[in-house]
């Protein structure tokens, strides 16, 4: 017999911006020693020049974007809260 599903734990929201902003100054950090490393870097190995530059434009599209998903999705939910309000059933005789 299998056993019963648990329930699945509350949903933890946090600022989902610091982890972005904190990827993305990796990822510059990164930049920065390979550029001062400069002649030092075998020419194998330059494509992680593209690596770093590709890691902090997605870093700054997500620290921007993060604000504009949550409040699309707040305004969606709001709107979901106002159909069901209108949705509900009335008493007879209220309008």
């Amino acid at each position: 017999m299998p056993k019963p599903r648990q329930p699945d734990p509350e949903v933890h929201e946090s600022d989902y911006r610091v982890p972005a902003a904190i990827g993305t100054v990796a990822w510059t950090i990164a930049l920065v020693v390979l550029l001062v490393m400069g002649d030092g870097l075998p020419s194998s190995e330059k494509w992680w020049i593209g690596v770093c530059v590709t890691g902090i434009a997605l870093g700054v599209f997500g620290f921007l974007y993060i604000p504009y998903l949550f409040r699309k999705r707040d305004e969606a939910a709001d709107r979901a809260v106002g159909r069901s309000a209108e949705e509900a059933p009335r008493e007879p005789g209220t309008p």
